[in-house]
């Protein structure tokens, strides 16, 4: 037998709902399989089981919110039959009383077949996207009254957004007992205030790095880099695609940077248990603003062996399903380095905060013209200063310089990336 625990989706989440299951007892599942939808204070996830075997019984049900670690399901694995329960014991039979002298019994009356009752409807299984769950939740609408115009029926944000605004049928009246007065000098009851999720998120976002900064020993290192190779590149080789398939310059910087992680390996990996445990994938995690306020830093797999053209996609799926709300757990939790980009609101410089357990936090600033010599001339150059958060246990400020001069390096080649 094996476990499915509710999984750490970051260092900031200390508890998950379980908004739905997407198996039931008796059902296959392999390694990567999505089996349950958990909300989070930061997003909705779509949690992946990692062992294959036959789901056995289901441990917590939906809409209730557990710790982390907490046994959600128990598996069947390596071809384990699944238990039996134990079968119920019958009641020994009671010994026959003695024969008594009676009278015959008058024939029975005739028998009437009776129509077998009609078994009832198994219960209807809605289809709802994890978003609309969310937003059901802190609406308190009931799903079972709302109507999906989706794929199938599914019920959408829409739906849930209209079920919402629709007015409520008038509640049959009640009588009104005049409250008992409060005694004198007796405080008053508190009234009950809304749920504040940005309140919540901001909470376990500011757990999270004081976590960081109390337990990692950062040092900070930065270097400017000519941006200029790389811009020209980027232009020519958009106006070669269409429109939809053009690349931003994130794509040039999140790729460098797996590459650059290759050569100085203490960069990427995770501090556990007192020790660095190296990833030899190179699983970058973007920092992504939310909507409703906070970032959140989702992978993307294996960086180092993916075209920029892939990482363009897996970007632009990234950040639409982070505007959404929904994303995999295994976004949430593989990445074994981080880089965040605040150029596009202004700043020119980012110091950032490593995400425990990596190890490691890349920051890059906006574009900026300056002077720029080479080759005994000055000129303006577009410039953008990278920056390296290190974990001073796994690396040190030596290696720390390596791994931003080979960012700089392959962005001067941006044609090999």
């Amino acid at each position: 037998m094996a476990d499915f625990l509710m999984p750490s989706l970051g260092a900031d989440m200390e508890f998950g709902t379980v908004l739905q299951w997407l198996v039931k007892p008796g059902d296959a599942v392999k390694r990567g399989d999505i089996v349950a939808v958990v909300d989070t204070e930061k997003a909705t996830i779509e949690v992946e089981i990692f062992q294959t075997g036959v789901v056995q019984k289901i441990v917590v049900p939906e809409g209730e919110k557990v710790p982390v670690g907490t046994l959600l399901a128990v598996l069947a694995v390596n071809g384990e039959a699944p238990a039996a329960a134990p079968p119920e014991a019958k009641p020994k039979p009671a010994a026959p009383p003695p024969p008594k002298a009676v009278a015959a019994p008058p024939p029975p009356p005739p028998v009437i077949a009776k129509p077998p009752a009609p078994k009832p409807a198994a219960p209807h299984r809605l289809h709802v996207s994890p978003l609309a769950m969310r937003i059901a939740l802190d609406l308190k609408v009931d799903l079972a009254t709302v109507t999906g115009t989706g794929p199938d029926g599914a019920i959408t944000k829409a739906d849930v957004e209209r079920a919402a605004k629709a007015p409520k049928a008038p509640a049959p009246p009640v009588e009104v007992k005049p409250a008992a007065p409060t005694p004198a000098g007796a405080p008053a009851k508190p009234a009950i205030a809304p749920i504040d999720h940005h309140a919540a998120m901001r909470k376990v976002i500011a757990a999270a790095m004081a976590r960081s900064k109390r337990e990692i020993p950062h040092y900070y290192l930065g270097t400017q880099i000519d941006m200029s190779r790389a811009m020209a590149w980027l232009t020519a080789e958009n106006l070669k695609r269409p429109v939809t398939e053009r690349l931003l310059y994130s794509v040039l910087l999140i790729k460098a940077v797996a590459l650059a992680i290759k050569e100085v390996p203490e960069l990427n990996g995770f501090w556990i248990d007192g020790a660095f445990k190296r990833s030899e994938a190179v699983h970058v995690g973007v920092a992504i603003s939310i909507r409703q306020g906070g970032l959140i830093a989702p992978a993307i797999h294996d960086v180092e062996k993916k075209s920029l053209s892939e990482i363009m996609v897996n970007l632009r799926d990234l950040v639409k399903r982070v505007r959404a709300g929904v994303l995999r757990s295994s976004e949430i939790a593989d990445a074994t380095i981080t880089v965040t980009s605040l150029g596009e609101q202004g700043v020119e410089t980012v110091f950032g905060v490593i995400y425990p357990p990596q190890v490691a936090l890349v920051g890059f600033g906006k574009i900026v013209e300056r002077p720029w010599a080479s080759g005994g001339m000055v000129g303006a150059r577009p410039v953008v200063m990278a920056s390296l958060s290190g974990d001073h246990r796994a690396s040190d400020g030596h290696r720390g310089g390596l791994f931003l001069a080979a960012v700089d390096r392959l962005l001067q080649e941006p044609e090999k990336l």
